[in-house]
């Protein structure tokens, strides 16, 4: 199954509209969203075509495709608007033989792991900045922001299928690569 993961829409209906084009693009079947999907935050400025209500209806058309955890700027007001369930801290899924904990990344990071075991990921948001890095024998990924990069990234979003996890921009250029292992037949 190909997956397209997105982190930190930050209510921009501009960048929203965005990727939902790339995930068409991708040809994904699932969307995986780590969270800060309508609120900007106390820390960020406005994001570019920020209109929380136009990404509503947006993300709700994709329902049966969005799994989704819950960002620190997500409520439970967001919830009420939302047609998918997006108030749990963490999903897991399985990729092969590793199991992937998949969070927004303001309280499980690389500097605070949760409960994996040797080769499993970590896969959060928050940061708005890209990282594929092992700690210890975890790897810690994160796709960076759809809407409001930082560090000097740009705007973006990861795939994963069948192990391979690409990060590529809003546009779909392939900027890193990692392979991880091949699921079970």
């Amino acid at each position: 199954m190909r997956w397209m993961i997105a982190s930190d829409i930050h209510g921009s209906a501009t960048y929203c509209r965005e990727m939902l084009r790339a995930y068409e693009r991708e040809g994904a079947e699932r969307l995986l969203l780590l969270g800060d999907l309508l609120y900007h935050g106390p820390r960020n400025d406005l994001p570019e075509g920020y209109a929380p209500k136009d990404v509503i209806p947006m993300l709700n058309g994709m329902r049966d495709e969005i799994l989704c955890v819950r960002g620190n700027c997500d409520t439970e007001v967001d919830q009420m608007v939302l047609d998918f369930p997006m108030m749990a801290d963490y999903a897991l899924i399985s990729e092969g033989s590793c199991r992937i904990y998949a969070t927004h990344g303001h309280i499980y990071h690389a500097g605070n792991l949760p409960p994996l075991r040797p080769g499993d990921i970590l896969l959060h948001g928050h940061t708005h900045v890209p990282v594929w890095e092992r700690v210890g024998e975890i790897r810690v990924m994160n796709p960076g922001s759809v809407s409001i990069p930082k560090g000097g990234s740009e705007r973006g979003y990861m795939t994963m299928e069948k192990g391979v996890f690409r990060w590529k921009t809003l546009s779909g250029e392939i900027y890193h690569e990692e392979t991880i292992n091949q699921p079970d037949p």
